[in-house]
């Protein structure tokens, strides 16, 4: 793996069971102070690549490194440690519906730090401010768009100023505007923090615009393409040109496996 390498996943192979293996034999290294993003199709493993770097599973076999040291989801207090270095946007926000917009973002410091009130307040709306919603500090979160909701998730990932950034699907549910905006700023926070960053996403515009290289995973749970924006816009490989292109015929199917219809409907004899 490469020296400047902050995460590595070396060789790793997990399933939620033993029925069907997510993620197959995947080695991938994402470099300090660099934004990657990790695409591909929908159920290869993208997800499920975070969550193993944080510690919520355990790999079925290889290794996680995080900045040197081997990630170990039994052990409590390193992931504690680990996780106080580490912010998450997750997928679908898992914002506390029962606290306010300020409230939310100031979790993070009051369960990690002694920081007093005075401070935390300050960082929340600095933190708020720079997503645009600094006014929404009062609101409940059933109170704010979904839109607003991702960008509340992003102020709560960034308020530690944590050396990893993990974004699980950042643009999604934001309009044309927000979207942008939101890209900007996670290029900005990691060249003006050094954090690295790993960006799971389907969109490859928004991506190829912020990254500086990318990882594509098969359906197969495999790596499929590593490269830079523009490698993977050169590249000839049939599954890498149909995902970036968003072509509907190519190696990648659109159904998931599954016996045959008419078998399946019982109209076979």
């Amino acid at each position: 793996m490469p020296a400047d390498a902050f995460v590595t996943v070396d060789h790793v192979v997990f399933g939620y069971d033993s029925s069907r293996t997510v993620l197959n034999d995947v080695s991938l290294s994402f470099a300090r102070g660099k934004v990657t993003a990790i695409m591909g199709g929908s159920g290869c493993g993208k997800t499920t690549l975070l969550r193993l770097i944080g510690g919520v599973y355990r790999t079925n076999s290889g290794t996680i490194t995080f900045d040197g040291q081997p990630v170990n989801a039994r052990d409590k207090e390193q992931l504690f440690r680990m996780r106080r270095r580490l912010g998450m946007l997750f997928q679908f926000g898992a914002l506390f519906t029962d606290l306010t917009v300020f409230e939310n973002v100031a979790f993070p410091m009051r369960e990690h730090t002694a920081l007093p009130e005075h401070m935390i307040s300050d960082i929340v709306l600095m933190k708020l401010n720079a997503v645009g919603l600094r006014g929404a500090a009062p609101l409940r979160i059933a109170q704010v768009s979904g839109g607003m909701a991702r960008r509340v998730a992003l102020a709560r990932a960034i308020a530690l100023d944590p050396d990893l950034i993990m974004y699980d699907e950042p643009f999604a549910g934001l309009d044309p505007i927000s979207m942008a905006v939101t890209a900007n700023l996670i290029r900005t926070l990691n060249d003006a923090t050094g954090a690295t960053s790993l960006i799971v996403s389907h969109d490859v515009q928004e991506c190829f615009s912020i990254c500086d290289d990318a990882y594509l995973l098969s359906s197969q749970g495999q790596v499929a393409a590593h490269g830079t924006p523009q490698e993977l816009k050169a590249s000839g490989d049939p599954e890498v040109r149909q995902f970036i292109k968003g072509e509907p015929d190519g190696p990648v199917r659109f159904h998931y496996p599954a016996p045959g219809y008419a078998e399946q409907l019982g109209l076979t004899p």
